[in-house]
């Protein structure tokens, strides 16, 4: 267990020096939010008159949303960087040696987890400066970034997977661009539940981006319910288990392959 854990962060370091030679990307990943934030923010701002939102300034109800739609564009392209790897023969090197095979799978996980909380505590300060309250303090911020994490935990083990099985980028091109929008307006980002139609929120119960927000946005509460709190948030443990397995036995089969 010590050594596949040493591995893995072997793995992690290597992605992570990527990113660190090319500060841009983070920046220019912060745009889209930041966008999403400060337009939409403005532009909706006196739709919580309408009630249900739980709060008085639709920013504060908007961070969540954000955060989470950030975990989730920006993991969904994990598969981009596998294919990369399997198309420069990185891979194919990588199994000569006597690397846990989960940490060839892990590293990259833990690196987009790592980057998806930098990402996430960046978007909640700009929220803190354009206004936004947390009544939930640190800890809800916290919970509200780790559910970011397993969120994107989820679907960048799943996107690595299809990346082994797919191997072309227009298969990943084409998958992410039918989920992210679907996935992102079947869910509360924008709109209190008691305001979406009843189809919506019935599909919505069944969105994990959605367990995300609701997770997020009940910890940062003035009272928060731990129940939905702990609920929505063991789901999204569940399911990121079961992608990270999925991912690593995609992993064994493609190493079959070779």
């Amino acid at each position: 267990m010590s050594t596949a854990i040493s591995q893995t962060w072997y793995m992690t370091q290597r992605q992570l020096m990527v990113f660190a030679r090319q500060p841009a990307y983070a920046v220019i990943t912060l745009i889209q939010p930041v966008i999403w934030l400060f337009l939409f923010g403005s532009l909706f701002r006196k739709v919580v008159e309408l009630g249900g939102f739980g709060t008085t300034s639709y920013l504060g109800y908007l961070v969540p949303g954000v955060v989470v739609m950030s975990a989730l564009s920006s993991n969904m392209w994990a598969g981009m960087g596998t294919l990369e790897e399997i198309q420069r023969g990185t891979f194919n090197r990588f199994l000569t040696t006597p690397v846990s095979r989960a940490a060839l799978m892990n590293g990259n996980v833990v690196h987009n987890g790592l980057v998806t909380a930098l990402q996430s505590v960046v978007i909640v300060l700009l929220g803190l400066l354009g206004g936004a309250d947390y009544f939930g303090g640190v800890g809800g911020v916290l919970i509200l970034v780790l559910a970011s994490v397993l969120l994107g935990t989820v679907f960048g083990a799943l996107s690595n997977a299809l990346g082994m099985l797919v191997q072309e980028r227009e298969s990943i091109i084409g998958i992410n661009t039918f989920l992210l929008l679907p996935l992102t307006f079947l869910s509360s980002a924008f709109m209190a539940p008691a305001q979406m139609p009843a189809w919506m929120r019935h599909v919505a119960d069944f969105n994990p981006l959605n367990w995300a927000m609701v997770a997020g946005r009940s910890a940062m509460s003035a009272h928060p319910d731990w129940s939905v709190v702990g609920s929505r948030g063991g789901a999204l443990l569940a399911l990121a288990v079961a992608a990270v397995w999925l991912s690593i036995r995609t992993f064994r089969s493609y190493q079959r392959s070779v």
